[in-house]
């Protein structure tokens, strides 16, 4: 069946219904200047007839800016990402802005592509959640005055607004928790290495362990990536070492999950065998089985902050850059306990 085609409703066609100029109809849709009683409800009956819709972008486009904040973020199939941006979201809407979402898939040269893009689009700002190898701060050198800010991570020489969480601090106490357990032999597995999230996770592991006086084998420590097959990989190895690890700390809760797969795998249980900690607190940490000790960090909040940081740089309040580091929280569950004897 073919499908007619609806042609958009122009200002020129509301005026001849309304029997009024294009210039009176554009000032009553666009508020620009005062209109008789009368002669306002003839074009507001006129528009509502004919069904008209404004189009946001070529107004945001005549203005040289809309009402819409670009977000990009690495993986929209990484839960916490959406966890973030409901944060931005609801902030922005609560200012009557939109948001365009853009998903890069973790790719630096995809995310230089939305990023341009946004510009010519002319968003009111971008919050970006930077790929690995980022190409952002190039990119924002060139974005003139388009308020740009780092969420969750930063690439390496950013010197622009920036919302994170105390990586380091979360991963120390939570390799402290294990110490505290009586665990020696912790293993990590670790994020991308240029990634400054897991950078900063790995050396409050290796702070831990340091102020314990702790050596573990250089293998102990894998480098993956942020995601599920990266820590079932990673920990099919680990767990087959010998001597084997009593505990492992994951870079984040997808990670861990892929840990949980690999010991099912190899008739391990969680934690009579191998204690495992997350970094993150996905809602599912707590139904997984068993239930995941994890790092919390404020998703949401972190989104929300962002938000409004960008809100105040677009009432024009000419601040030094902030750097803000939001605190994170240890949720002790089913997944760690004390070593075995025999381990």
């Amino acid at each position: 069946m073919a499908i007619r085609e609806t042609k958009r409703v122009t200002m020129r066609q509301i005026a001849a219904r309304a029997h009024v100029s294009v210039g009176t109809v554009s000032h009553v849709i666009n508020h620009t200047a005062g209109v008789r009683e009368p002669v306002r409800r003839r074009v507001v009956e006129a528009i509502e007839r004919l069904g008209y819709q404004p189009s946001l972008l070529a107004r945001g486009l005549r203005r040289n800016q809309t009402t819409i904040i670009g977000v990009i973020i690495p993986d929209i199939s990484n839960p916490f990402f959406p966890l973030v941006v409901r944060g931005v979201e609801d902030i922005a809407y609560q200012n009557s802005y939109r948001l365009m979402l853009c998903n890069a898939d973790n790719d630096a040269q995809k995310e230089q592509v939305y990023f341009d893009e946004l510009r010519a689009y002319r968003m009111a700002g971008l919050i970006v959640i930077p790929s690995a190898n980022s190409r952002l701060v190039a990119a924002a050198g060139t974005a003139g005055e388009l308020p740009v800010i780092c969420l969750d991570r930063c690439p390496e020489g950013w010197k622009g607004d920036s919302i994170t969480v105390d990586n380091a601090e979360g991963a120390y106490q939570a390799t402290r928790y294990l110490l505290g357990l009586g665990h020696r032999r912790i293993a990590a597995i670790a994020g991308q290495l240029h990634v400054t999230s897991a950078v900063e996770r790995l050396k409050g592991f290796k702070r831990a362990l340091r102020e314990s006086g702790i050596t573990i084998a250089p293998e102990y420590i894998q480098e993956g990536r942020f995601d599920r097959l990266s820590g079932y990989e990673k920990s099919l190895m680990l767990l087959q070492f010998s001597p084997r690890p009593t505990a492992i700390f994951a870079a984040n809760d997808l990670v861990a999950l892929g840990v949980l797969a690999a010991m099912r795998e190899l008739g391990l249980r969680c934690p009579e065998d191998v204690s495992l900690a997350g970094f993150d607190d996905l809602e599912i940490a707590s139904f997984t089985n068993p239930a995941l000790t994890t790092v919390a960090q404020p998703a949401y909040q972190m989104g929300a902050r962002a938000a409004a940081l960008l809100f105040e740089r677009l009432r024009g309040e000419n601040l030094p850059a902030q750097h803000i580091v939001m605190n994170t929280s240890l949720k002790a569950r089913d997944s760690t306990a004390a070593p075995s004897r025999s381990q």
